[in-house]
């Protein structure tokens, strides 16, 4: 069964693009794992605040996930992501009930 990841990250201002051009280099990096199926960002604009970023993740099991969050690339991202955030990202792990594929 896949498991399904929404993240939510909240950048300082001042962060935007550091945190933006980080997540553009997790996104081709992840795309080559494996189990990963997605690996989406999205951008939300906020009129008067930094852009929230979001992720939309699909893996072929949970196994996958964990070795994401696992990998090399994934830890050096975490640790230069603390820095950049507002506040701590907002992990929501989801298992398929019934998905169109």
């Amino acid at each position: 069964m896949s498991t399904y990841i929404i993240a939510t990250i909240v950048p300082k201002p001042e962060h935007v693009a550091d945190l933006e051009n980080a997540l553009l280099e997790m996104v081709q990096l992840t795309r080559k794992e494996p189990g990963n199926r997605r690996y989406d960002l999205f951008r939300e604009t906020r009129e008067g605040n930094a852009p929230i970023l979001h992720l939309y993740e699909i893996y072929v099991d949970r196994a996958a996930f964990d070795a994401h969050i696992a990998s090399a690339h994934f830890q050096a991202f975490k640790e230069k992501m603390t820095q950049w955030v507002a506040e701590p990202a907002t992990i929501r792990v989801l298992d398929g009930v019934d998905v169109a594929a």
